[in-house]
């Protein structure tokens, strides 16, 4: 089961992570209270255990700047969440970008993986960040195909039975991993770690 740990602000988030076994780390840039700057980021990065796939987060932000803000930080990846178009990924592919597309699940979402030129899906709440979940019922038409991850309210309480019932190639948490907004709890890391597997 691939995990991927998001909103990461300190070394000390990074290195717990890393070592629970986290597959990939996700850096917001977006407005959150788990923001981090590029200076923060780029640190982070350099934190980073080879193996680990660093994720830069971005909302409705320009391509120009995401893309900027992806090259100074030195991300590896960069996931694209809210109402960008497929141009803005075709933009970004365009220059060699590894792309995560991010998105709630409509009657209208297509859900397979690589449609837009990305290598990973995100399925969150129609509020990414917020903690909320959502109900996985809707996945039963309209199944996601390559790999997805399913987010969104997820924490080491639930993330097991998430699992079972959605059945994704990942999982990805924030909220649910946190002692308060934006501050990571290293002892809910660890347990969501090991109860995803």
């Amino acid at each position: 089961m691939f995990a991927k740990i998001c909103g990461l602000r300190t070394e000390a988030d990074v290195e717990v992570a890393a070592e629970a076994g986290a597959d990939a780390i996700g850096l917001v840039f977006a407005a959150s209270p788990r923001r981090v700057d590029v200076a923060t980021a780029a640190r982070l990065v350099k934190a980073t255990p080879p193996g680990v796939l660093v994720v830069g987060v971005f909302k409705d932000q320009p391509v120009d700047e995401v893309a900027e803000l992806a090259a100074a930080s030195g991300v590896a990846a960069v996931q694209l969440h809210g109402s960008y178009p497929r141009e803005a990924f075709d933009a970004l592919a365009a220059r060699g970008t590894r792309l995560v597309r991010a998105t709630s699940l409509t009657p209208g979402t297509e859900t397979a993986t690589g449609a837009w030129g990305e290598e990973m899906l995100i399925l969150d709440s129609p509020t990414p960040g917020s903690g909320q979940r959502w109900d996985l019922r809707a996945l039963e038409g309209n199944r996601p195909t390559g790999q997805w991850l399913l987010s969104g309210g997820l924490d080491p309480d639930n993330v097991a039975e998430a699992i079972a019932r959605a059945r994704p190639w990942g999982v990805d948490a924030s909220s649910g991993i946190e002692s308060t907004r934006g501050t990571k709890d290293h002892g809910l890391v660890r347990a969501f770690l090991q109860a995803c597997r």
